[in-house]
This record gives C-alpha cells, sequence and structure tokens, in this order.
C-alpha cells in the first residue's frame, strides 16, 4: 500500500448504522464526511442485495467527492463492483489471505477482537490495518468481548499495521483509546444517533487534530 493511503488511515474511522432509506443513509454520510471523517465502512447486514448495491453505489460517491476511503464489510465481490478502497473482514468473511489474492490493490481491514496475535496473523495474510475491541462497553454488540486498551499498542507492536479500536467508542473515551495507541476510532452511534451529525464528526476528528506531531506514526 502506497504511503499516502497508509496515512489516510487515521483519524476518525465511520461505520453506519443499519437504514433501509438510502437518501437518509446518504445524506447522514455525507455531513459525516463534512465533519471530517477520513475512512467510512458500509455494513449492510440483512439488506436485500438490490439495495446494498444501491447505497454502497451512494456511498462510494459520496466518499470520493470528500477525498475519504470508503471500505465494504464483508464483502469484496460488492466492493469492487462499487468502486471502494477496500474491504473490512471478521471471523466470519473471506479470508484475508484469498482476498488479498483476488484484490492485490485493495485496502484489507481485518477485526482482531481482543487477541493481539490474531494482528499478526493478519499482517502476515496482507492485511493493511487491524480492528481491536470492544475496548468499550457496545450498544452495537453488548455481548462482546472486552479488549484492554493495552491491546491496541500491542497489535500495532506485532503487526505494524495502523489499528482501529472499537466498541462503544463516544467523545468521553475516544481520547484514552487514542492515547493507548489507536490510529482510528470506529464510531458508529456517537455519529449517526447525533442530533448534528457534521459537529458530532468534527468533535472526534479534533481529538486528532490535538495529537502531538508524531505520535501516532505507524512504521513500515
Amino acid at each position: 500500500m502506497s504511503a499516502a493511503r497508509r496515512e489516510a488511515l487515521r483519524g476518525l474511522y465511520a461505520i453506519t448504522p443499519a437504514r433501509a432509506d438510502a437518501t437518509r443513509l446518504e445524506s447522514d454520510v455525507r455531513a459525516c464526511l463534512a465533519g471530517g471523517a477520513r475512512v467510512l465502512q458500509y455494513r449492510f447486514k440483512a439488506l436485500p442485495a438490490s439495495l446494498a448495491r444501491e447505497q454502497a453505489e451512494r456511498l462510494a460517491r459520496a466518499c470520493r467527492e470528500h477525498d475519504a476511503l470508503f471500505i465494504v464489510n464483508d464483502s469484496v465481490e460488492l466492493a469492487r463492483e462499487v468502486g471502494a478502497d477496500g474491504v473490512h473482514l471478521g471471523r466470519e468473511d473471506a479470508d484475508a489471505r484469498a482476498a488479498r489474492r483476488t484484490w492485490p490493490e485493495g485496502i484489507i481491514g481485518v477485526s482482531c477482537y481482543a487477541d493481539a496475535s490474531l494482528a499478526r496473523e493478519a499482517a502476515d495474510a496482507g492485511a493493511d490495518y487491524v480492528g481491536i475491541g470492544s475496548v468499550f462497553a457496545s450498544s452495537t454488540k453488548p455481548g462482546a468481548v472486552r479488549a484492554p486498551l493495552s491491546l491496541l499498542a500491542q497489535a500495532h507492536a506485532v503487526s505494524r499495521l495502523p489499528v482501529a479500536a472499537i466498541g462503544g467508542i463516544t467523545l468521553g473515551n475516544a481520547r484514552a483509546a487514542i492515547e493507548a495507541g489507536a490510529h482510528m476510532v470506529a464510531v458508529i452511534s456517537a455519529i449517526f444517533d447525533a442530533p448534528d451529525i457534521e459537529a458530532a464528526a468534527r468533535e472526534f476528528t479534533s481529538l486528532f487534530e490535538a495529537q502531538p506531531a508524531g505520535a501516532l506514526h505507524v512504521r513500515t
């Protein structure tokens, strides 16, 4: 992955909520992007394929217009069809090594949950970044195993990849995750349930702008 694309894997990593209304979802995402989100992941659990394709196409266009990375959850096929930048894979999704063979130029993210050793495996398989969580109690996945903040730095140390903290991230605790080593904070509810989505996104973005230069340097 180029240095420019690697550098883009830093800051607010927004994850879309489950919304069937494509127009509302696009509007909310555009507000989030206007607030400074650097990466957007599209999740489309339980949606009809045709609607998922429509939403993904709209969001891909919005991300291009805001110079943000567009990542599709689970599906390499959908990601490539809509011109996404990459795909994010969990334990029940396609193997990262197989995804890399299929899509050499794509960005591949891998969920490593509460296990830093999985970050090393992800790096060996060709991943570009890893996700660690749930770092805080999550309303989206209340049963998720909690990952101590110390795992963020550990995951980077063993993988040398950018690390996204996920799970229960709010404005009140995001700084703790960043200071513990997160290069990105993955946020759903604290952004998309906010009364002013753009303002909420801007507040998260400001946490990274205030971080001392070099504090989040990703070694290659």
